[in-house]
């Protein structure tokens, strides 16, 4: 893995597994536990929070509740209460004599209480009595679980003042602020303790407790959104893990793929270089040889002037061919060669300097703006050679009066014709002069660079080479 992409995984993986989303929760237990019938109930802090007399701050009390009892059960008392030193402070829950969630041990007594100490809770869904009295209490039922939220604000030398929500709205973007007025209660109490306990005492089948905890916040009892959650975090490293591992093995994959093409184009500039020194051996070197050979046998035969003359006019087209084969090499070697707009013109250019002296009319039928295109060398040399060929054909053995060269291309794909009006020959009987072998090398060169070769000619009737490429795009 390359080091960019590990620190950026081992940045993001710092974040996400840092604890500032919801640090100051103090205490939390999110199992299920059924209290039923358990006196003065059982202590679930174990001194893990506690709050004095000298208290000054402000704690958040959070538990959800699943009756098994409603109100034919009538009397009983459930809830969470705080004790300090052994001694029972206030409560929030179910009241014994209230019938209805509500505090008890509380500084006051409600409305609608008949012992000291109970308030009932506001709520949005407050009963509808028969005689047509609606109050603002809400009665314990079987199956109708409700969630509390109580907030205790301690003040030193003074009665502690507390807040009740039921059913607060608790989904992301909530606040305290936000809650109805409606499910609001305020009183007073003693809430100083070192012991919490859950409780449950006399009629009904008990009550469900979950989802208990103590925080210094509201925000801390919100619900977070599903990006907040650990399971989220979790897949989130996962994503990015694997995602740099991704992107490396691309990255890596990319540079094995431009090694490979470096390799691929030192390849073909080796074997250009292998077949331009092959050419200067093998084409270059016989019309040197040859040249060499006929000047000698001008020296011998100087005292017959015939043979002279036959002699120099074999060594003026034996230089010939060997100016133009070093132009071939030359324009291989020079720099911008290998490219289509190069192709084009230098056919061109052989063209008319192979029919120049000719009494065969050469006419060039090229399109006017060839497109920016690079060409690998071995196949600009195959194309070229097909070319060369066909031309060298025509002139030697056609006859005709005129050679049409045409070429189409756009970018994608190349077309040459080479047409001429002469006497045409039998393309399926062998020929003479070398002709036969000079179509198969076409052929062979054609399909070396993905091309197609056809060759159109009878007796009379000219001949006509096409041959038709496209490119990779």
């Amino acid at each position: 893995m390359s080091r960019p992409a590990i620190i950026l995984a081992l940045v993001l993986i710092a974040v996400l597994c840092s604890p500032a989303a919801r640090a100051t929760v103090l205490w939390e237990a999110g199992g299920k536990v059924l209290v039923h019938e358990n006196g003065e109930g059982i202590n679930i802090l174990h001194g893990e929070v506690r709050r004095g007399t000298n208290a000054s701050d402000t704690l958040y009390f959070k538990f959800h509740v699943d009756p098994l009892s409603d109100v034919g059960t009538e009397e009983y008392l459930a809830g969470v209460q705080f004790f300090e030193g052994g001694t029972a402070k206030f409560g929030v829950g179910n009241a014994l004599k209230a019938w209805a969630y509500s505090a008890f041990n509380t500084l006051e007594q409600g409305d609608n209480n008949k012992v000291f100490g109970d308030v009932d809770l506001h709520t949005a869904s407050p009963e509808a009595f028969e005689t047509g009295k609606i109050v603002s209490y809400e009665l314990p039922r079987r199956g109708l679980g409700r969630t509390i939220v109580f907030k205790v604000q301690y003040i030193p030398g003074d009665d502690d003042k507390v807040t009740v929500w039921m059913n607060p709205n608790l989904t992301s973007g909530a606040t305290e602020e936000s809650q109805l007025e409606q499910l609001t209660t305020h009183f007073k109490a003693d809430g100083k303790f070192d012991a919490l306990h859950l409780r449950h005492n006399g009629n009904g089948g008990g009550w469900y407790f979950s989802d208990l905890e103590i925080a210094t916040s509201f925000n801390d009892l919100i619900e977070p959104r599903f990006w907040q959650r650990l399971w989220f975090d979790g897949f989130l490293i996962l994503v990015i893990f694997f995602g740099a591992v991704a992107s490396v093995r691309i990255l890596e994959k990319k540079k094995f793929q431009r090694r490979l093409q470096h390799a691929e184009k030192e390849r073909a500039l080796e074997q250009e270089r292998s077949r331009i020194a092959q050419d200067l051996h093998d084409e270059l070197g016989s019309l040197l040889t040859r040249i060499s050979l006929l000047g000698g046998l001008l020296n011998t035969d100087k005292d017959h002037p015939e043979q002279v003359a036959q002699h120099a006019g074999k060594i003026s087209h034996a230089a010939d061919q060997t100016v133009r084969a070093l132009e071939e090499i030359v324009w291989a070697l020079r720099p911008g060669s290998d490219s289509l707009q190069s192709l084009v013109e230098y056919i061109a250019h052989f063209a008319t300097e192979l029919f120049a002296d000719s009494p065969t009319r050469c006419r060039l039928d090229l399109p006017p703006n060839v497109p920016a295109r690079a060409l690998p060398p071995d196949v600009r040399h195959n194309i070229f050679l097909i070319a060369k060929e066909s031309l060298n054909n025509a002139l030697k053995h056609s006859g005709g009066q005129v050679v049409h060269v045409e070429v189409k291309t756009d970018g994608l794909a190349f077309k040459l014709v080479v047409a001429d009006d002469g006497k045409g020959f039998d393309v399926g009987e062998s020929t003479a002069n070398g002709r036969r072998n000079g179509l198969d090398n076409m052929k062979r060169r054609a399909e070396a660079v993905g091309g197609k070769l056809l060759l159109n000619s009878e007796r009379g009737g000219g001949s006509r080479v096409v041959f038709t490429v496209d490119f990779p795009g």
